[in-house]
């Protein structure tokens, strides 16, 4: 996902200041927000078992 789309979905759910976020803080910002774990891009990715994640494309890459 583009670092545009990822901006756009924080705003929808209100995180504000988006710029300030790299890829990753941001993504985990939205993870927490919305009630998950903030796991994106760290070690628990090689045991993820969190299929439907929508971030999981780009993090077990």
């Amino acid at each position: 996902m583009r670092l545009s789309e990822i901006e756009n979905k924080a705003r929808k759910i209100g995180i504000k200041n988006t710029w300030r976020f790299s890829k990753k803080e941001l993504i985990r910002t939205i993870q927490k927000q919305e009630g998950n774990f903030d796991c994106f891009d760290t070690p628990a990715k090689k045991s993820c078992e969190q299929t439907l994640c929508c971030w999981r494309t780009d993090c077990v890459k």
